[in-house]
């Protein structure tokens, strides 16, 4: 079965897109990645949704708007993909959070928005979406949801050793397992969020910092830093969510004012990098992880990626690339994943990881056939290749 796993992260800059074949053999799941790329949204779009990302307000009529022209998006690279390997059996659209409604240690709703019609009008294919929306009804945090890849490609590592898979995102999430033990994952706070934030409000065309060239030319500014991990945030137990909501160019802005610092751009870049390589490898540490399985945007931002290093000797570093599943997609490999789980009716959630009542399948079915027979249980291994 052929299925292509579709999302924009919290970067909200483009498509993330991955056909992946998976087919049952025995005890184990074969998968073979087909295609993978990102597709920019067009920089009309990507304005107009920046601008109405929290804390703006925004009425009915810009979200049904947005919903629109991102499911347009959505099924135009829905397309391209096709063309690219040919029809495919199930697209997993994640859509593009806008908002995730958490109070205090609980996540009470969630919206993804991408209207899924346009991409099943363009691909002729089944679609799943709104797949997190399960998980918070049973109680859960409603992400992350990759820890049900993570857990299949840390199996070998994590039987002697724990292991964790860390995704550098706009939020950086972290998955451990180890021996013995219920995986468990959460959201451990700003990846790339903040510094893209900043980098997009300053004068210029950029919307990241390529390569890390600001940060490697800016000082980290002390008493900023220490402002911007004087959150609550930080020191809440897992399982926890959290998104734009809190980390936004707002919180940089209160951050600033009670430091009483006015640093420049390559300062302020620096030092709001060394606050995701501060409290990534505080997370890791305090999880007693040998083995860190690295992906997403951070892990081409070489400063960051050395200062995560340089925090935690000790700690064998590498990314998911040496798995077999590329860093920069891995996201879209797990929907793929979970669009697979749904059409087959199996969770996709892991209930150790967002604090779920149970096991959920996951998503909405706009089915464009029969749904194959559902299996009783999830394949013993998951092997890439």
């Amino acid at each position: 079965m052929r299925v292509l796993g579709m999302i924009s992260g919290t970067s909200h800059d483009g498509i993330d897109v991955a056909v992946v074949d998976l087919e049952p053999r025995g005890q184990a799941l074969h998968a073979t990645i087909m295609h993978h790329t990102s597709v920019p949204y067009p920089s009309d779009l990507r304005r107009r949704l920046i601008e109405a990302m929290p804390p703006a307000p925004v009425g009915f009529d810009v979200v049904c708007e947005l919903d629109t022209r991102i499911g347009q998006a959505f099924a135009a690279a829905a397309v391209e993909a096709v063309e690219a390997v040919g029809a495919v059996d199930v697209v997993c659209t994640h859509g593009q959070t806008v908002y995730h409604w958490v109070d205090g240690d609980r996540a009470l709703g969630t919206l993804q928005i991408g209207q899924p019609a346009w991409i099943a009008e363009a691909t002729g294919a089944t679609v799943v979406s709104d797949v997190r929306s399960a998980d918070i009804a049973a109680g859960g945090q409603g992400a992350p949801l990759v820890p049900l890849l993570d857990v299949r490609l840390l199996a070998a590592p994590a039987t002697d050793r724990v292991a964790a898979a860390l995704n550098l995102g706009g939020i950086a999430n972290m998955t451990v397992c180890g021996p013995g033990a219920d995986p468990v994952a959460w959201d451990i706070g700003p990846a790339n969020a903040l510094v893209d934030a900043v980098v997009t409000d300053a004068p210029g065309a950029a919307t990241y910092d390529r390569d890390g060239e600001l940060a490697a030319s800016g000082t980290v500014v002390p008493s900023l830093l220490d402002a911007l991990l004087d959150s609550p945030y930080f020191a809440q137990p897992a399982p926890k969510s959290t998104g734009k909501e809190l980390f936004n160019l707002d919180y940089v802005r209160a951050a600033l004012a009670r430091a009483g610092v006015g640093p420049s751009l390559p300062d302020l870049v620096a030092t709001l990098t060394e606050l995701t390589a501060i409290s990534v490898s505080q997370a890791v540490a305090r999880a007693g992880v040998e083995v860190l399985v690295a992906s997403g945007g951070g892990v081409r931002n070489p400063v960051l990626m050395r200062r995560i290093d340089e925090q935690l000797p000790g700690v064998h570093v590498t990314t998911s690339d040496d798995l077999g599943v590329p860093s920069d997609h891995k996201e879209a490999v797990a929907f793929a994943l979970i669009g697979w789980a749904s059409v087959h009716g199996l969770a996709g959630n892991m209930p150790s990881c967002t604090g779920a009542a149970g096991p959920r399948v996951l998503g909405t079915i706009s089915a464009a056939s029969p749904l194959p027979t559902p299996l009783a249980a999830w394949p013993e291994r998951l092997v890439f290749g």
